[in-house]
């Protein structure tokens, strides 16, 4: 299951290199460019668009850190995006509210100051998380991981929408 790691040669962890990642992306890339299989048989040349596709997919999996906890955690046997995984901390739920609000009184008076206070407050959160994810992967805490998948979901998110609203 772990075949995104397998393709880019890296060892199944939260904690990668994002360089040797990159790297190996724009060799694989290139190697399985469609454009590059235009004079071969039909059959290789959808082999040739199925392995593009793959790489891409396993490339943006593993380049975002909550995906890659994610696809690591489906590795274990365990899916933090389930829908039955809906309860979260009353403490993370008030912040969530907060930050909801500040968003929409924002975007509401234009404030683009404020929106970018406001990524940057999230920012800051998310490396956090992330610091958190690479400790309970290294505990093999896989429940706590699953929380915290599911918290970056929210932050995910939340920095999309401010980033639409910039």
């Amino acid at each position: 299951m772990s075949q995104y790691f397998t393709l880019f040669q890296l060892e199944p962890a939260f904690d990668i290199d994002t360089e040797s990642l990159e790297q190996t992306y724009r060799a694989l890339a290139a190697r399985f460019h469609p454009d590059r299989f235009a004079s071969a048989s039909a059959f290789e040349q959808k082999q040739a668009v199925m392995m593009s596709s793959t790489i891409n997919d396993a490339y943006r999996t593993l380049k975002n850190p909550i995906d890659r906890a994610a696809y690591l955690l489906k590795t274990s046997g365990i899916d933090a995006d389930a829908p039955e995984h809906t309860s979260f901390a009353p403490e993370f739920l008030m912040q969530q509210m907060e930050w909801r609000e500040t968003l929409m009184e924002a975007r509401a008076g234009n404030d683009l100051e404020s929106l970018k206070n406001l990524d940057n407050e999230i920012r800051a959160e998310q490396e956090k998380l992330f610091c958190g994810l690479k400790q309970s992967f290294a505990r093999q805490d896989y429940d706590t991981a699953a929380q915290q998948v599911r918290q970056g979901r929210f932050l995910d998110k939340l920095r999309n929408e401010i980033s639409s609203a910039l």
